[in-house]
C-alpha cells in the first residue's frame, strides 16, 4: 500500500495540509489545490463520509490525497496525522488552518466546556499543526502557512465573544509567527473572512440573512470558492508577503 502511494507522489508538486476540509471553505480549498494536482492531507472532526467524498473528488483530479477524521484540537491526533503522512512520504509545504466552530450566545450563558471546546478547535489546532509542520519547513528553508480567520477577529462581534477571541488570537499568532519564521524563508498569513455562505452561517433565518446581506457593500455573501482562490493565490505568490491579515469581506468592515 505504502509503495503504491510512493509511486504516485509527484515530488515536484507541493504537499498541502488542510484542516476542516469536509465542507465549506476547507472543501473548496482542497479541490482548488487538487486541480493543481498537488498532494493533499485533509482532515475533519466528525463527518468522515463527506471527507471521503472530497478525497475521491481530489483523486479524480489526479491528486494524491490522505484523509483523516478526528479532532485537530487534540495534539495527539495531530501527531498521528503527521506521523501517518510522513510514513506515506508526505511532508506539508503548505498548511491551511481552517478547522473551526462557532458559538452564538451571551458570554454569561456560555459553559466552561463550550469555551474550552471552541478554544481547542479554533486556536489550539493552529498551534498544533504549525508546531508539527515547522521543523520540516525550516529544513527546506521554505513553506507557507495560511490561517483562516474572520473579520470578527479584527473588530469583535456581540454574542460571539469566544469566537471573536479565537480569531483575534489567530491574527496575533499569525503576525508573531511570521516574524519568527521569515528568516527561514517561511511566510505566514491569515485570511480574515467576512460573511461566507457556508453551513456555519446557515443557522440564520432567511430574514436574518437578508439583513446581513444589506449591510455588506458588495450586496452578497462571499463564496467558499473565493476564499479558496485567494488561498491559492497567496500560496503561489511572493514569500515577501508575510505577517498579513488579508480581509476578504465585500467591504463589510
Amino acid at each position: 500500500f505504502y509503495e503504491a502511494i510512493y509511486r504516485r507522489i509527484d515530488m515536484n508538486k507541493k504537499t498541502v495540509l488542510i484542516s476542516g476540509a469536509s465542507r465549506g471553505i476547507g472543501r473548496a480549498a482542497a479541490l482548488a489545490f487538487a486541480r493543481e494536482q498537488d498532494n493533499l492531507i485533509i482532515t475533519c472532526q466528525k463527518n468522515k463520509e463527506l471527507l471521503d467524498q472530497v478525497k475521491q473528488e481530489a483523486e479524480a483530479e489526479g491528486s494524491v490525497c490522505l484523509a483523516f477524521a478526528g479532532d485537530m484540537g487534540d495534539f495527539s491526533f495531530c501527531q498521528e496525522v503527521f506521523a501517518k503522512a510522513h510514513r506515506h512520504g508526505l511532508y506539508p509545504d503548505l498548511v491551511i488552518n481552517n478547522a473551526g466552530i462557532s458559538y452564538i450566545g451571551l458570554l454569561q450563558d456560555m459553559s466552561i466546556d463550550d469555551w474550552n471546546n471552541i478554544i481547542n478547535t479554533n486556536l489550539s489546532s493552529v498551534f498544533s499543526t504549525c508546531k508539527l509542520a515547522i521543523p520540516d519547513m525550516i529544513r527546506n528553508h521554505s513553506g507557507s502557512i495560511i490561517n483562516i480567520s474572520s473579520v470578527w477577529g479584527v473588530c469583535g462581534a456581540s454574542c460571539e465573544v469566544a469566537y471573536s477571541a479565537t480569531k483575534g488570537g489567530i491574527n496575533a499568532f499569525t503576525k508573531a509567527l511570521a516574524k519568527e519564521l521569515a528568516p527561514s524563508g517561511i511566510n505566514v498569513n491569515a485570511i480574515a473572512c467576512g460573511v461566507i455562505d457556508t453551513d456555519m452561517n446557515r443557522c440564520f433565518s432567511d430574514e436574518e440573512r437578508q439583513n446581513i446581506i444589506e449591510e455588506i457593500p458588495a450586496g452578497r455573501m462571499g463564496s467558499p470558492d473565493e476564499v479558496a482562490s485567494l488561498a491559492l493565490s497567496i500560496s503561489e505568490g511572493s514569500n515577501y508577503l508575510t505577517g498579513q491579515i488579508i480581509v476578504l469581506d465585500g467591504g463589510y468592515i
